[in-house]
């Protein structure tokens, strides 16, 4: 079944129509437009946490000589091009910034909005995503393309830490706890993430990076529990790289005074 996660689209202005062409059948899909260039929020997976609406940056090329309408866009897709899911509920399209008039080609920029909150949004969603290109052409006809773009979709991922006894003494046991958890799109609340290697981090004061001490792995509610000797101050944190359905992301820093 064909579900696109919202519909609304919000279009720059009126298009420029570099020549005058015959028309074609209404709903027909056509050839001439190309597009190229196209980044997908600067090549970097798109992470979506539980409640906020993430907003897409996407640049992109598009030759034609074809008369064409406002609303050309880029945006995520599955399954087949024309009838498969599409992943946005809005997209503001920028209009056309002439590269060569004689030649048709125009760059574009967009913002495509994801809302996890929309009805069809869900923990499925997470994974790899192709990129289309379409413009609406005279006559109600159309172009659509696979412009070859993967866009990774990630659930958001949260880390807390707590270091203590503050301060230790020098030689003392010292126990670093915290907890990683991922965001649920189905329940829209984050949850304990088990089975997961997160790396200790430890930056000496004075120090301008961290340092990964060791790596545990998250119990089956998410919790992270390590214990090990105090022997300078500074400050620790707690660091889960991501895969590829879920977003990398830091905890906090905990300052340790070691006396």
């Amino acid at each position: 079944m064909r579900r696109t996660i919202g519909s609304a689209l919000v279009a720059g202005g009126a298009a420029i129509a570099f020549t005058a062409v015959s028309a074609v059948p209404a709903g027909a899909a056509e050839g001439g437009v190309a597009f190229s260039q196209v980044t997908v929020n600067g090549g970097k997976p798109i992470v979506i946490g539980t409640k906020g609406e993430v907003v897409v940056h996407a640049t992109y090329r598009m030759t034609t000589k074809l008369r064409y309408d406002p609303g050309v866009v880029v945006y995520p897709y599955r399954g087949g091009l024309e009838s498969g899911d599409r992943l946005w509920h809005a997209i503001d399209s920028s209009n056309c910034k002439v590269v060569n008039r004689a030649q048709g080609i125009c760059d574009f920029e967009e913002w495509l909005y994801i809302d996890p909150r929309h009805l069809d949004f869900g923990n499925e969603d997470a994974g790899m995503w192709k990129t289309a290109g379409r413009v609406w052409l005279a006559g109600d006809a159309y172009d659509i393309d696979d412009v070859k773009v993967p866009v990774q979709v990630k659930r958001a991922t949260l880390v807390t830490v707590n270091a203590s006894p503050e301060p230790v003494g020098k030689g003392r046991t010292l126990t670093v706890t915290g907890k990683v958890t991922r965001a649920n799109w189905d329940t829209h609340t984050y949850q304990g993430y088990a089975g997961r290697t997160v790396s200790l981090q430890f930056k000496a004061a004075g120090a301008k990076a961290f340092t990964t001490v060791r790596k545990v792995m998250s119990s089956r509610t998410g919790t992270l529990r390590t214990t090990l000797k105090a022997t300078r101050s500074g400050t620790w944190r707690w660091v889960y790289y991501g895969n590829s359905t879920s977003g990398a992301r830091a905890s906090a820093g905990d300052y340790v005074a070691v006396r």
